[in-house]
């Protein structure tokens, strides 16, 4: 399968702040996740494609905030590609039961229409990531296992807008579960949402492998 991406084109990562790490702050324009790892290696490997990329991820943010400035980060840029991972604070405030939660109903509903002006407004290629929680707490009823078994219903939103908008998919939630059988945790993340240096590249890695690297 050839690379996904031509040259000269436009790439919008866009999220929380997996994405974020940094870029708004001495990390700045892209910050030192796994947004930054993509436009490195790509600058390596395809130096002719001279890629015009933006990382508009910002922390603290649901799918609900990435609604609300969807035309300043995502539509005013006319990106070619849109690449988007969102869920893991929307899933905490939810069973914090936050004053800003969202519900896996209205996750769903906000999700749909963002990809649906993503289409509408742009010619873009949509990239879904799936939030992910890296813990293998499945039994003790608490903290650590009650947002995986919440994680559910949100991931499988995102395997319908795949479906429904025929966009490529990253399986983060299962990439990182297939890991965790081999090695503990702490090897992806100091706390189960933030993943440390290795974490990153492998959500890198799961990203080119998705994209034909």
């Amino acid at each position: 399968m050839a690379f996904a991406l031509k040259p000269r084109q436009t790439i919008v990562f866009t999220g929380d702040s997996i994405t974020d790490c940094g870029r708004r702050d001495a990390a700045s324009p892209l910050g030192n996740g796994y947004a930054k790892m993509i436009c490195d290696l790509i600058v390596a490997r395809y130096p002719a494609h001279q890629l015009r990329t933006i990382n508009t991820g910002s922390s603290g943010h649901t799918v609900r905030d990435l609604s609300n400035r969807w035309t300043d980060d995502v539509i005013r840029h006319r990106p070619d590609w849109v690449s988007i991972m969102i869920g893991i604070n929307d899933v905490h405030r939810w069973l914090a039961k936050t004053p800003d939660a969202v519900s896996a109903k209205e996750y769903a509903q906000l999700y749909d229409g963002i990809l649906a002006r993503v289409k509408k407004e742009t010619k873009a290629q949509i990239i879904l990531i799936d939030p992910f929680y890296i813990s293998t707490d499945v039994k003790s009823g608490q903290w650590r296992s009650l947002v995986l078994k919440s994680l559910t219903p949100y991931i499988g939103t995102v395997h319908k807008m795949v479906r429904k908008y025929n966009t490529r998919h990253v399986r983060m939630q299962d990439v990182f579960q297939r890991l965790l059988k081999t090695y503990p945790p702490d090897q992806f993340c100091p706390e189960p949402v933030h993943p440390n240096v290795g974490g990153h590249l492998a959500m890198a890695e799961s990203w080119f492998n998705e994209m034909g690297w």
